[in-house]
């Protein structure tokens, strides 16, 4: 784990449960080491996404070294930042 403790941004709970509502499986990572928030589930499709809270300004948005690195070399499928649930629900829609 890295350096830097895990903090669980405040609309986490919120994203988690309007996935879950629409049938998607999820599951909370908390290994650290730049590896995004939610592993999720749906209609065959795996995703992996980073939640950041969309009501902090941009600039507190930002990934972090480890969240960047891990972003730029992954290479499996989909991978993105959500700042709301409705941004979430957006992702799950294009696997459909």
């Amino acid at each position: 784990m890295s350096k830097y403790a895990r903090r669980i941004d405040a609309n986490q709970n919120d994203i988690v449960a309007a996935l879950r509502a629409c049938g998607a499986v999820v599951r909370i990572v908390t290994q650290g080491d730049g590896i995004p928030d939610l592993l999720v589930g749906y209609r065959g499709y795996t995703l992996l996404l980073e939640v950041k809270d969309g009501s902090k300004p941009p600039s507190a948005r930002t990934l972090t070294e480890s969240e960047q690195k891990f972003f730029d070399d992954w290479k499996g499928g989909m991978l993105a930042v959500v700042n709301s649930a409705d941004e979430a629900l957006d992702i799950l829609k294009r696997c459909v």
